[in-house]
Order: structure tokens, then sequence, then C-alpha cells
């Protein structure tokens, strides 16, 4: 049996602070809004259409979201999209889908322009922390 292709590529900002809360097995695990805007023209106007999505992050790269992400910081998320069933108090069938975070690039909070070093680019691969230019290099060596 094989498995069916489920990737999620978003860009966009925080829409809220992060929640870290702990399993009862002491997983970390981190969910955060993320606003992503959407622009286009109909009949020579511009129009502006935002979606809201929720956002889960495990272990290491959730601990990464809680210590480095605030409301409003940009990001971009490579994940995988995960519905949740369940039934509400009166019986009712429920669900709900969220992106599950497996990779993600925080953005400067300032311009480019005016970034510090301290404040470059940041990007979380397996719990690892690198900064953009380190990323891009990984990516120019497994070219």
């Amino acid at each position: 049996m094989s498995a069916n292709l489920n990737s999620v590529l978003l860009d966009g900002n925080l829409t809220r602070d992060p929640e870290l809360r702990e399993t009862s097995k002491g997983t970390s695990v981190c969910h955060f809004g993320l606003a992503s805007n959407r622009y286009y023209e109909v009949n020579d106007e511009k129009v502006e259409e935002v979606s809201f999505f929720d956002v889960e992050s495990w272990s290491k790269l959730a601990e990464a979201c809680d210590k480095h992400l605030s409301k409003g910081r940009g990001i971009r998320v490579i994940g995988r999209l995960k519905q949740d069933r369940w039934q509400d108090k009166e019986g009712q069938n429920r669900s709900r889908v969220k992106v599950v975070a497996d990779h993600i690039v925080f953005k400067p909070k300032i311009s480019r322009n005016e970034a510090s070093q301290a404040d470059s680019e940041k990007e979380i691969e397996n719990g690892k922390e690198y900064d953009l230019l380190e990323a891009e290099e990984r990516e120019a060596a497994m070219l």
C-alpha cells in the first residue's frame, strides 16, 4: 500500500503568540495561528483575500517556535495537513483541519536593509536552527 501526497507550503504572519505545552509523555507541542494573503485583480481593482490556518509543531521545533516567534512575525511553513475528528457534547461529529509543521523559516523582524546578524532569517530543520545563509549553502551542496 502506498501513501498519498499530503504536503503544504504557506507563507504568512502569526495571528497570535505561540502556545507551548507538553504532552503527558513530556513531548513539547506548540500551537499558533497563521494568516496568509493572496492578491489578485478583478475588473482592474486589486483584491486581497486572507486565509487563516491553525499550525502545530512538535519537539525541538515547537520549542524553537516558542522561543523565536510572536504575533505578527513572518514565517514560511512546510508541513502536512491533519484532520482532527471528535464528537461534541451533543453527540455531533465535528472536524477541523490544521497544518502540522515539519520545517519553518523565521523571517527577519525588520527589513533586510536594517537587519543585523542577530536578527537574520532563521531556518529550523529537524529541530536544528540555521542562519538563512547556512541553509542556502546546505541546499547548494545537495545539488
